[in-house]
């Protein structure tokens, strides 16, 4: 190789190298991008007369089902922030939380004091909790966070943020009722320092004596002044507790998801915290925007087989639907990617076929049969013997010109 040559090849495979590098250098920029950090909350931003009862649960729960049976006799929906080894000491209690319809929140698995360990750890700690009560409930604890103890700092609100949790939520009116303060104590203490969208603090352990005592005449008193009971979705405008949850697969993008979900990438970032939409990985749990479920076909869904040629927009034209509806419908991801044979589910409202503008025919060709081409169609063959009146549907003829509809 001449020395020209040479200086050309070295300097190719530099390039190579520094594009690679660049690439690189992209990607894992790209791969650490950061969330905002969670958003400290001590009260409802609102003159109206609301009010969220929050309950932190630890690793007894004594409490617990005196309080259910309280907030039920009263129609009042509450918040429970829920300990990983509470999950674990009365995990039917923790069933009977959220079967009841009231709302979770994140309350750390062992109660560490969050600005004494390190972020790896409040990362497990995080986790730990979401998957014990998404593994017995099926519900999310997130968007929602209580920090042990009440502490946090700007690394706890940066690592908490990360991991999902839009909120840290604190508290208006400490009842401190873990103290074993009596329930007249407990009561005073709210009916004092009640305000519009005021956050109550109050707990479900046995320490917490005077909580079953006071609960009741709590609500009471604020119901005859007016106040009415939310949770801490409701609170903050977000979806209840009955908010679906969508567990990222491979190959998933937002834009696929959002579509199946008849919603759209802003709304599932700023629900999911989302900093960069296009960066959604694998086993990542989302929150979807209200009671949404995944689009299905009604029950009046046909099918159609797609041939050669065929778009997904052509067939959404076809039987007067839409190709968001279709993709949703047959889980599709890429709306430009069908194959010849692929049966989908059609959804529609209105008719089982193809609406026509003019009356479709069809020319028999070698090998046909009334059953396939009536599959073809979407039709039956009774239909086709009637609208041509055949009399042996076994015995059509090649060239023979049918009227499909």
């Amino acid at each position: 190789m001449n020395t020209k040559n040479r200086r050309k090849l070295i300097s190719r495979s530099v390039g190579i190298v520094i594009t690679f590098l660049l690439a690189l250098s992209s990607i894992l920029t790209f791969s650490t991008a950061a969330a905002a950090p969670a958003q400290t909350i001590t009260k409802g931003n609102t003159t109206e007369k609301v009010v969220a009862l929050t309950f932190d649960d630890g690793s007894d729960g004594t409490n617990i089902n005196n309080i259910l049976q309280t907030l039920s006799t009263h129609n009042v929906k509450a918040t429970f922030f829920l300990s990983g080894v509470g999950i674990n000491n009365h995990p039917q209690t923790i069933k009977n939380i959220v079967n009841q319809g009231h709302a979770i929140g994140n309350h750390s698995y062992t109660h560490p004091d969050f600005t004494k360990i390190s972020a790896t750890e409040m990362r497990s700690q995080l986790q730990r909790t979401e998957t014990a009560v998404l593994n017995l409930t099926g519900k999310t604890t997130k968007p929602f966070f209580r920090p042990p103890f009440g502490a946090y700092n700007s690394s706890v609100l940066q690592t908490v943020g990360d991991a999902g949790y839009r909120y840290s939520v604190m508290w208006t009116i400490d009842t401190i009722d873990w103290t074993g303060n009596s329930s007249s104590d407990i009561v005073n203490r709210v009916m004092t320092r009640i305000t519009p969208g005021a956050i109550i603090l109050m707990h479900t352990g046995a320490g917490a004596k005077g909580t079953p005592a006071a609960l009741p005449t709590i609500i009471t008193r604020l119901k005859g002044l007016g106040y009415r009971f939310v949770t801490m979705s409701q609170l903050m405008n977000l979806p209840t507790s009955s908010t679906r949850t969508y567990t990222v697969k491979a190959g998933d993008t937002l834009y696929a998801i959002a579509l199946r979900y008849n919603t759209t990438v802003a709304r599932l970032a700023q629900l999911n915290n989302i900093t960069n939409t296009s960066l959604i990985r694998v086993g990542q749990v989302l929150i979807l925007p209200g009671t949404t479920t995944p689009t299905t076909p009604p029950s009046t869904t046909v099918t159609y087989t797609v041939k050669a040629g065929d778009t997904l927009s052509a067939i959404a034209a076809r039987y007067n639907t839409t190709v968001a509806r279709i993709a949703a419908a047959n889980n599709i991801t890429n709306v430009n990617l069908i194959r010849v044979g692929q049966v989908l589910k059609i959804p529609t409202t209105t008719s089982t076929t193809p609406p026509p503008t003019t009356t479709v025919t069809y020319t028999v060709k070698a090998g046909d049969t009334l059953y396939a081409i009536a599959l073809r169609y979407n039709t039956t063959v009774a239909r086709l013997v009637a609208a041509n009146n055949i009399s042996n549907p076994n015995l059509i003829s090649v060239g023979q010109r049918l009227i499909i509809r």
